[in-house]
């Protein structure tokens, strides 16, 4: 069994210990009201939308979310909120040194990192950190922290979800999908782009992700027969028809949308390994992203 597997594999535990971890953090977490910005990279990136999503859905005030390199100059913010597993990423550590919170706070594995010496308050997760490369647990496990401290009472019924999205038979064989398609409805935009890059980054494939609404503009054209089209969340039964209309399979499972990811992690994993490859190990990726010299320069 390759280490991402393992790994999915536990996030059903490590859910349930950050909602108890929820309350014991409150106070350094954003109070109701407040402005807020949350930041990250890739997959943490994602998990910041959908926090940020989730947030405002609670109606606890001004919830943004950026790629940690693109956070305009004029913003301010009365917190700033960092997800980063590694803790080094160079571009959350210098949004977080470009002051545009009145406070900021990282959420990261590693806590005594650059990350950590750059924000103001730091909640460590060391217990969800990873040795994959490809990032699973410390990314849904971030998620349920925020989702619990945003009165999101659905982080229980998650994670025994997450129980059963560990023993269910994947939806569609990934060695015979050409092409996947994965869209969300507010807080599970994010988890639709997180589900794409899981695939993209394990096993090289042919991914996209939109909210769901959107897949009729323009997005339905790369469907047809063999591709799938996986909601996370409701599908609306319209739109639903539409995609099977052109020969797509709808995969819109009776789980909470988090769950969900957990299935299409394992597909990812599955995929991987169909193709030969290590689902450990991407290409061309590592751990962090840490920009030194000419690439350092970029950054605004």
């Amino acid at each position: 069994m390759s280490t991402t597997a393992e790994e999915i594999a536990t996030q059903p535990d490590l859910w349930r210990r950050a909602a108890q971890l929820a309350p014991e953090v409150a106070e350094l977490l954003p109070a109701e009201g407040a402005d807020v910005c949350f930041v990250g990279c890739g997959t943490s990136l994602y998990m910041a939308q959908a926090a940020a999503a989730l947030r405002e859905r609670a109606g606890h005030g001004r919830s943004d979310a950026y790629p940690a390199s693109e956070l305009p100059a004029g913003r301010r913010y009365d917190v700033m909120v960092a997800i980063t597993r590694s803790g080094t990423t160079s571009e959350v550590v210098h949004v977080l040194g470009r002051g545009l919170a009145g406070r900021s706070v990282a959420l990261t594995a590693v806590p005594d990192g650059p990350v950590g010496a750059a924000a103001d308050d730091v909640i460590a997760l060391p217990f969800a950190d990873e040795r994959s490369v490809v990032q699973t647990r410390f990314a849904t496990t971030a998620l349920t922290l925020l989702r619990a401290h945003a009165g999101d009472g659905g982080a229980a019924a998650a994670a025994a979800d997450a129980g059963r999205a560990l023993a269910v038979e994947l939806p569609v064989d990934p060695g015979i999908v050409p092409q996947w398609t994965f869209v969300g409805r507010g807080w599970t935009v994010g988890l639709a782009q997180e589900a794409a890059l899981k695939l993209r980054e394990a096993a090289q494939a042919w991914t996209e992700a939109y909210p769901a609404l959107e897949y009729r503009h323009g997005p339905m054209s790369v469907s047809g027969p063999g591709s799938v089209v996986w909601s996370f969340g409701p599908l609306n039964p319209a739109l639903a028809a539409e995609a099977r209309s052109v020969g797509a399979t709808v995969v819109d499972l009776p789980l909470d949308p988090l769950a969900s990811l957990v299935v299409a992690q394992r597909a990812a994993v599955a995929l991987a390994e169909s193709r030969g490859l290590n689902p450990d190990s991407p290409r061309n990726l590592s751990r962090s992203v840490v920009l030194t010299g000419p690439a350092r320069a970029v950054l605004p």
